[in-house]
């Protein structure tokens, strides 16, 4: 491309067009004033930034800096998994969740074991829980003699700490993915102040069998502060304490934690509900296999995909998009357990044939944004950009945006990324509100946003821009800046 444009500007030379000529080219290489000014204000250097800004209606980028160096895109990446997901399994695909009565069923009794078996299914929140076994109960059943026996063989994840990635283990965030994943194995607790009986009560929710939560905190004066620290908070198997104080100031908060333990969650859940619905239950839950041959009693429907993907883009929830990782490896071989291997060879092939591919567009992104080489191609992790590994450049993200704008599911792309001003991680956005559809993506030492910005002209833009830095944090005014430029279609400067 470069070479063309250097016979372009040879051409115009000697048809004295001159400096006419090479302001776009100028423009195309330097990034905005504005955009380095902020960046200067951040102290972040301009080779931290990458950025492509890209008209979809065809033709070389509007502006490009940086492209092709390969950088960590934070949860940016969740882009590439949803894109391939609605691509692979399309809009209105659902998660299918077998439930069977392993049991001959008389006056209420069930004589045997409820069997449910986890296909990845992200969305089954406790409300969704308790519709599950409502339907458990509409066929008659209220006495179980068996168990509750739960089959998640449909992964195979690898054994990990969940606080491998940055220390903190009861983050929600570092559950790790299951087949079966049940209210994202954590509790929300909630603490309301109730002066006249000095105490915050402590709210859990949802219940879990055999875990015993303390069931108020005593009340402190003064200003809220670090709330949270001073609640000197155990979280122990089986027991959660609360050894110091929360200040009346705060009013009522809601702290949100991963269970600490996982492996467990889903059969204390699942036995607390059921309890809780007035089931009877003379076995316990626990793990184990699905009936081989037998029919399902009833399979339980996740909402659409389309649905699912606008929570992984909007609220850039990492656990939902890991299991929708590995249930593209798992929907493409349905006879072998899940694996991060599989689903990182499965979403490799897919960017690689797209790479391949100019598309319907009739090469319009092919030519503007030319396929990298080999040893440049993205390198992936887990789907969800909660990694320290993931590599992919400004030009190869671009290519994804335009090639999806052509798609048959380009609507569904663009309606689930956030928009400035108005929703998701993009409501407190400083750019104009409403013109701009874009993911973000943040980790310490990255910031990037990524997506479609509709310009004051009415032309449609696709902006890719990743920094990595230490200071990356603090860009972000550069990166809102950047979209202020595209909005403006992209005044020459």
């Amino acid at each position: 491309m470069r070479a063309m444009l250097r016979i372009r500007a040879a051409l115009c030379a000697a048809l004295i067009c001159g400096a006419a000529a090479l302001a776009p080219l100028q423009a195309a290489q330097n990034l905005p004033p504005e955009v380095q000014a902020a960046l200067q204000r951040a102290r972040v250097p301009a080779i931290a930034l990458s950025v492509v800004v890209q008209d979809v209606g065809g033709g070389r980028p509007v502006l490009h800096w940086r492209p092709h160096e390969p950088v960590n895109p934070a949860s940016l990446a969740k882009l590439l998994t949803t894109a391939a997901a609605l691509d692979r399994l399309g809009p209105a695909w659902r998660w299918r969740t077998p439930v069977w009565l392993d049991g001959p069923l008389r006056d209420g009794v069930l004589d045997g074991s409820l069997v449910i078996q986890g296909s990845g299914d992200p969305t089954l929140v406790l409300e969704r829980v308790w519709l599950l076994l409502r339907r458990v109960q509409a066929l008659g059943v209220r006495e179980i003699r068996g168990d509750i026996v739960l089959d998640g063989s449909a992964f195979a994840v690898a054994e990990a700490d969940p606080g491998d990635f940055d220390g903190e283990a009861l983050r929600p965030y570092n559950v790790r993915p299951a087949a079966l994943l049940l209210n994202f194995r954590s509790v929300i607790y909630t603490f309301v102040p109730d002066a006249a009986a000095g105490v915050a009560h402590v709210v859990a929710e949802p219940p879990l069998a055999a875990t015993v939560v303390d069931a108020s905190v005593p009340l402190a004066a003064g200003p809220c502060g670090d709330w949270r620290a001073a609640l000197k908070a155990g979280f122990e198997a089986g027991r959660t304490r609360f050894a110091g104080s929360y200040a009346t100031a705060c009013g009522e908060q809601t702290w949100p934690v991963a269970d600490p333990q996982p492996a467990t969650y889903d059969a204390r859940l699942l036995e607390a509900l059921w309890r809780e619905m007035g089931g009877r239950l003379h076995g316990r839950a626990r793990a184990g296999p699905a009936p081989a041959q037998a029919r399902p009693a009833f399979e339980w429907l996740s909402p659409p995909l389309a649905e699912v993907v606008r929570d992984i883009n909007k609220y850039s929830n990492n656990l939902m998009a890991q299991q929708l990782f590995l249930t593209l490896a798992l929907q493409a071989a349905p006879q072998q357990p899940a694996t991060e291997e599989a689903a990182r060879a499965l979403l490799s092939q897919w960017m690689a044939e797209r790479s391949a591919d100019p598309g319907p567009a009739g090469g319009r992104a092919e030519s503007a944004l030319p396929a990298a080489s080999a040893a440049a191609q993205p390198v992936l992790d887990n789907g969800s950009g909660l990694s320290r590994h993931t590599r992919i450049s400004a030009q190869q993200m671009a290519r994804l945006l335009l090639q999806a704008y052509d798609s048959p599911v380009m609507s569904e792309l663009m309606s689930s990324l956030p928009i400035t001003g108005l929703d998701g991680t993009l409501r407190r956005s400083r750019a104009t509100p409403g013109q701009a559809h874009l993911k973000t993506g943040s980790l310490r030492d990255v910031n990037g946003v990524a997506g479609y910005v509709l310009s004051d002209s009415g032309r449609r833009y696709v902006l890719v821009a990743i920094v990595n830095h230490p200071q990356a944090a603090a860009a972000r005014p550069a990166l809102d800046a950047l979209v202020q430029w595209t909005l403006r279609d992209a005044p020459r400067r």
